[in-house]
């Protein structure tokens, strides 16, 4: 068998599996009344997983070393990453908008790699001296995930922005840490939900209003109920008011769900990144002497480092909910991309391998 041959096929086939796939979520989001695009859309990432895994065994063994030497393998073991997590994602929320905003993504890196590189960076190459070791696997393939995962988990606090319109939507749901607070079931088996809008110049002027209650039934068949703060019912501000889009309880729901999901995967990308870095820095004193040289790329896991560690300990003990960790993640999506892909644009450093200007 042609492993060459093989692998050139595969990458072909993965971003094609993946752009239909793409087009089947967003057609499943547009038209919700069709009701087995999203089953397509999921069967499709699973081929494309499996494609991926599939390239990356085969380059394994045609070159004789875990594929993450160069740009063209960890663009492709990256995007084996987010189609493995959009996976756990999907069967975690059942939702389909987490294919909506996985899916060009990984369609995206997967066109980078196999149409846009050079074929000279396509191919693989020995190893340079500084790989030649065990930590390779171990190191690489760790940050490689751990980029993944966050990556996944910031696309989803991206689509709960989109869902709430970018209103201050505060979510008393599961997902909140000892500053919050946690959602309660009361004798009857009701899951309570409160939800605030940020409606600084609404506030009532005296009196008081009562406030909007929205109820609706989730997957298990528990009515939550979405309680808006009281605004004010007089003529000066009801203008104001009718400006502001209400959101609808199915945007409630679905932003509570995205909300929690992108909490849950961001919690398990985080140890990924902090397991990677260390392996790292032991790596580096057995190659160069140094535990940390402030190289440009460990400057950066650093401070990607520190803005997901920011974004867990805002919602563990401060219990943030909605847009604040949500714009803070996306922010760190943005962060996950200067440190894998924009140190090699911008500049040379001692992790330079993937460089290709």
């Amino acid at each position: 068998m042609d492993l060459v041959s093989l692998q050139n096929s595969l990458d072909n086939i993965s971003f094609a599996v993946l752009l239909v796939t793409m087009l089947l979520y967003w057609v499943g989001a547009a038209f919700k009344t069709i009701p087995y695009l999203p089953t397509l859309g999921g069967t499709g990432m699973i081929i494309a997983n499996l494609c991926i895994a599939a390239l990356l065994g085969a380059r394994w063994l045609s070159a004789g070393y875990f594929p993450l030497s160069n740009l063209y393998e960890s663009l492709f073991f990256l995007a084996w990453g987010i189609t493995a997590m959009h996976l756990v994602a999907e069967k975690m929320s059942a939702s389909r908008w987490v294919g909506v905003v996985t899916s060009p993504v990984a369609m995206g890196i997967t066109a980078f790699a196999a149409l846009s590189l050079p074929s000279d960076m396509q191919k693989a190459e020995p190893l340079v001296p500084a790989l030649k070791s065990n930590w390779l696997m171990m190191h690489v393939s760790v940050m490689m995930l751990s980029y993944a995962t966050l990556m996944v988990g910031s696309l989803l606090a991206i689509a709960f922005l989109v869902v709430t319109r970018g209103q201050n939507v505060e979510l008393r749901g599961s997902s909140v840490g000892t500053g919050g607070f946690r959602r309660k079931q009361d004798s009857t088996g009701t899951a309570s939900y409160q939800l605030k809008r940020n409606q600084d110049n609404l506030q009532p002027q005296g009196g008081d209003s009562g406030a909007m209650a929205m109820s609706w039934q989730d997957r298990s068949g528990s009515t939550s109920t979405a309680v808006l703060n009281p605004v004010s019912s007089t003529p000066s501000s009801a203008p104001e008011l009718a400006s502001v889009p209400t959101l609808s309880p199915q945007r409630l729901n679905l932003a509570d769900t995205l909300d929690n999901i992108s909490y849950r995967i961001i919690g398990l990308g985080f140890p990924l990144l902090t397991i990677g870095i260390i392996a790292g820095a032991v790596w580096a004193n057995e190659a160069w002497g140094s535990y940390w040289s402030w190289d440009p790329k460990e400057t950066w896991a650093l401070i990607t480092w520190l803005v997901f560690a920011a974004y867990l300990h805002a919602r563990i003990t401060r219990g943030w909910q909605g847009r604040r960790p949500a714009i803070l993640a996306a922010t760190g999506f943005v962060v996950v991309w200067i440190c894998y892909l924009g140190v090699n644009l911008l500049g040379k450093g001692l992790h330079s391998y993937g460089w290709f200007f």
